[in-house]
């Protein structure tokens, strides 16, 4: 073998090891959960006959419980009166209020540091975002907060 080609297989071979390197440090597990939660009125309970729909999606920092959230939603009966998330309750279920927003016009956008009770509830899938109307005072449209894959 000559020498040229010693050192160009040596040069691959540091080259593909640094790449992989990298690749492993690419992978490392992030430290956010995100969540989201298709809203409808057959999903409030009980279920009404509005044709309101919206998404809520939200993003927890594993490390520092800090919540951030985005809500947007669209032909409800009229103006929201109130929204807010609710838990721990399951989808069929209700349950209080756990962190009201602070303006229910969409889009709604905040954050929060939530306990760890509350973070194990939302991870657990136990959350939902409810939106209130005048028609609709205990919810016109609600969707259950799921892990995403």
């Amino acid at each position: 073998m000559t020498k040229y080609g010693t050192l160009l297989r040596a040069a691959l071979i540091t080259g593909v090891a640094s790449a992989a390197l990298v690749g492993c440090g690419m992978m490392s597990k992030s430290n956010t959960a995100s969540f989201s939660g298709a809203m409808n009125a057959a999903s409030e309970v009980p279920p009404n006959m509005t044709r309101g729909s919206g998404m809520a999606e939200a993003w927890l920092n594993r490390d520092t419980n800090v919540l951030k959230y985005k809500i947007t939603y669209t032909g409800l009966s009229g103006p929201a009166t109130a929204a807010h998330f609710h838990g721990p309750a399951a989808a069929g279920a209700n349950a209080g209020v756990v962190l009201p927003f602070a303006n229910a016009a969409s889009p709604i956008e905040g954050q929060a540091t939530l306990t760890p009770a509350q973070a194990a509830d939302l991870v657990a899938g136990k959350w939902y975002a409810n939106i209130h109307t005048a028609a609709n005072p205990g919810g016109e449209i609600r969707g259950q907060m799921l892990p995403k894959m």
